[in-house]
């Protein structure tokens, strides 16, 4: 199913260097994961309703409670990255 060439065209997409044999490995590898979803394709799922979990889950949730915040020279005394009185980030 997948081949070297598959492999390394793949590879060179993401920027991938390869060492020698990589590429073979690989294509047996994926090879070998397509076989098992080939395997999953033969379930027979006509009557089975689809989910997002396996078991039912309750969101969590709190209330909100309101707390005490920090003033400025709090929240700015350990950092170098304050400018007129907002946090500076990281130039484009």
């Amino acid at each position: 199913m997948v081949n070297e060439k598959d492999v390394r065209k793949v590879a060179e997409n993401a920027r991938i260097n390869l060492d020698e044999g990589e590429a073979s490995k690989f294509a047996e590898e994926f090879t070998s994961i397509l076989e098992k979803f080939e395997t999953l394709d033969e379930v027979d799922t006509d009557d089975v309703e689809p989910s997002f979990h396996p078991v039912d889950v309750e969101p969590e949730t709190r209330p909100d409670e309101k707390e005490e915040t920090l003033d400025k020279e709090e929240a700015f005394q350990n950092t170098g990255n304050e400018e007129e009185g907002y946090f500076k980030g990281p130039s484009a």
